[in-house]
């Protein structure tokens, strides 16, 4: 993607899709490259629980601690739109993303009225 986009508006916080259309997290900060004088730009997409500490102080902490702390970094080549909610070019799996839903799912599935 290169057009120009306003990053604190349309990028963070915003849901992720992965290339089959799942929800696979949010986008908690992004990566971005360039020295003094320089252009600042975009190379990635931070995360997971290993992000929140630095966003959130001691709740962000304990958070981390309970989300296993893992950080996932998707290359901003890996996007494909940005709209609503970002969406990846490739499946969760492929990137690194989801694995949290799939702890979970079993024991959600066992909640009556789960799969509506």
């Amino acid at each position: 993607m290169s057009k120009r986009i306003d990053l604190g508006l349309n990028v963070v916080d915003h849901q992720l899709l992965d290339a089959d259309g799942r929800r696979c997290g949010k986008v908690d900060d992004l990566a971005i490259e360039g020295g003094p004088g320089e252009g600042a730009h975009v190379v990635g997409i931070l995360c997971g629980p290993g992000v929140w500490p630095q966003r959130a102080g001691w709740v962000g902490r304990l958070a981390s601690w309970l989300g296993g702390g893992t950080r996932v970094q998707i290359s901003w080549e890996e996007v494909s739109t940005v709209a609503a909610h970002v969406e990846l070019k490739r499946t969760a799996g492929d990137v690194g993303l989801g694995r949290g839903d799939d702890r979970v799912r079993p024991l959600v599935e066992r909640i009556p009225g789960s799969d509506r």
